[in-house]
């Protein structure tokens, strides 16, 4: 036994000094060359080929590494002898996985494929632009050779239908925003995200049946016409631009559209984003059947307007030297470069940029549509206008089935014979309150009987009504008095003597009437 452990010792030493000797007298490139000629000799005489499939392909994320996760999911759930458990923060839903290393066994018309999750450590370059993981994520597909015909692309494109049908059924959506400063998260995505459950719904928005039919029509024509986009030559994509007075319900129809289509929702925050490049970038990361919303887009961010350059600035004289003329095109290009730009964000809604993805859905939010670029408000860019209105009768109603749980036969009931709906019909035109501000006292008062509730809205329909009116003489009083004043003035500029003696007139009828006021407070 003991000369046996003396041979193997031996054995490897001396294969320990071979190795040796290969690695000093062979260069690396040389021993490089040889394994891919070994490579290439064994794999020539293989009966299988393979398909590596990586998390991130160059700079962007890999479509099919994600539909081939979803894909065997289900099939790892039954087959799998190791898996991947987790469950997503917030979530309801378990999700299974290969683990790492681990392989799978999937057939496809009568042909076995063999799937591999392969995970290994990322080596740390001494020096990169853009962070990367700390993992490198790939699946590898190992198929017979004389089957590669069946598996490509058959097998693939059976994947992504697959994948598709699962997404849609799990009904997963998210809501992202981008990361602080433009920097990325462990995975190397720009994007954070928490799963998306906000409730607000069509049928729930306080807003008029008419428009809220429109606006589904629309948004059901835009999900089914991809065929029309690409007979047009257009990108696949369409802009709504939501405006009104704080309170009208922008972000609850940002909530029902993504709700309605089934669509993740993209939050970009602008104060974030200092660069061109870096809304490229962003756009880039985000994916198919998504809404980018830009809210209050009049004040989130200072852009540099295009109008600043329209008009031509007076030509300067000529400098007998040449070479100290400022550059100035150079230095603003040079600013451009360096800041967010009016032009880089039209060309992130309508430029090239904006078709390295489909089926997307632009949305912007102002409180004051007279603040923003014209540029921004053409066809193309922003599609579809929507003014988000004060609270009409219809959106009361609304209100009322739900959080008062009224139906619409009780509704039309009580304005047959009752008096207080018709008094709340004419009150809640007059009063020019918001959705959020009747859905606050309706809030209020939801524990009380419906007929209290109704009278204490339409308490609260009134006071405002009648502050309106209030506010509404004293700007005209205001704008009258401002008036007479500039007419006052123009008349002074016009002839300065009548103007004079018009206000000594004034002046003297003013200390008369102040000396009768004088008179009649003295004692008798």
């Amino acid at each position: 036994m003991k000369e046996l452990w003396t041979s193997v010792a031996s054995i490897l030493g001396a294969l320990a000094f071979f190795q040796s000797l290969l690695y000093s007298v062979f260069p690396p490139e040389f021993r490089q060359a040889i394994c891919k000629l070994l490579h290439r000799f064994f794999g020539f005489f293989s009966s299988y080929c393979y398909f590596d499939i990586t998390e991130i392909d160059g700079v962007s994320t890999n479509e099919l590494y994600g539909a081939v996760q979803l894909y065997l999911s289900s099939s790892a759930s039954v087959s799998a002898s190791r898996l991947s458990l987790c469950r997503p923060l917030n979530s309801s839903a378990f999700t299974f996985g290969l683990s790492n290393n681990d392989r799978l066994v999937d057939s496809f018309s009568g042909s076995t494929a063999i799937w591999e999750h392969v995970v290994i450590q990322r080596t740390s370059p001494s020096f990169s632009w853009r962070p990367f993981p700390d993992e490198k994520r790939g699946f590898t597909l190992r198929i017979s050779k004389k089957d590669k015909s069946l598996f490509i692309p058959r097998y693939l494109d059976h994947i992504m239908e697959v994948a598709a049908s699962i997404s849609r059924r799990n009904q997963d959506r998210h809501l992202y925003t981008n990361c602080r400063s433009g920097s990325m998260d462990a995975r190397g995505h720009p994007w954070e995200s928490v799963p998306f459950k906000h409730p607000s719904t069509f049928d729930t928005l306080a807003m008029d049946p008419k428009r809220k039919n429109d606006i589904m029509e629309d948004l059901r024509d835009f999900a089914a016409g991809q065929n029309f986009y690409h007979k047009t030559g257009r990108a696949w994509k369409r802009g709504y631009l939501l405006y009104g007075p704080p309170g009208t319900g922008k972000s609850s129809m940002i909530a029902a559209m993504a709700n309605f289509l089934g669509y993740d929702i993209y939050d970009l925050e602008l104060t974030e984003v200092h660069t061109n490049s870096e809304l490229r970038k962003l756009l880039m990361k985000t994916t198919s059947k998504s809404i980018i919303v830009i809210e209050d887009i009049d004040c989130s961010v200072s852009l540099t307007n295009r109008s600043s350059n329209s008009f031509p600035s007076p030509p300067h004289p000529p400098s007998p030297w040449p070479m100290d003329e400022p550059s100035s095109s150079s230095a603003n290009a040079t600013s451009s470069a360096k800041s967010l730009t009016l032009s880089g964000l039209l060309n992130f809604t309508d430029g090239l940029w904006s078709c390295c993805g489909s089926e997307r859905i632009f949305v912007f939010t102002t409180n004051h549509i007279e603040k923003l670029d014209p540029a921004l408000l053409r066809s193309g860019r922003m599609d579809m206008h929507i003014y988000m209105n004060y609270c009409s009768f219809s959106a009361l109603k609304i209100l009322l089935r739900n959080y008062m749980g009224m139906e619409e036969n009780e509704m039309e009931a009580l304005e047959e014979t009752n008096e207080l709906m018709r008094e709340l019909q004419i009150a809640v035109e007059a009063a020019e309150i918001t959705p959020a501000d009747v859905s606050e006292v309706l809030i209020k008062n939801r524990r009380h009987d419906k007929r209290r509730a109704l009278e204490e809205l339409l308490t609260v329909l009134k006071e405002r009504a009648l502050g309106r009116r209030e506010r509404a003489m004293v700007e005209s009083s205001e704008r009258k008095e401002t008036e007479e004043e500039e007419e006052q003035e123009k008349r002074a500029l016009d002839s300065p003597e009548e103007a004079d003696s018009e206000m000594d007139g004034k002046d003297d009828e003013k200390q008369g009437m102040e000396t009768e006021t004088e008179e009649e407070m003295l004692p008798n």
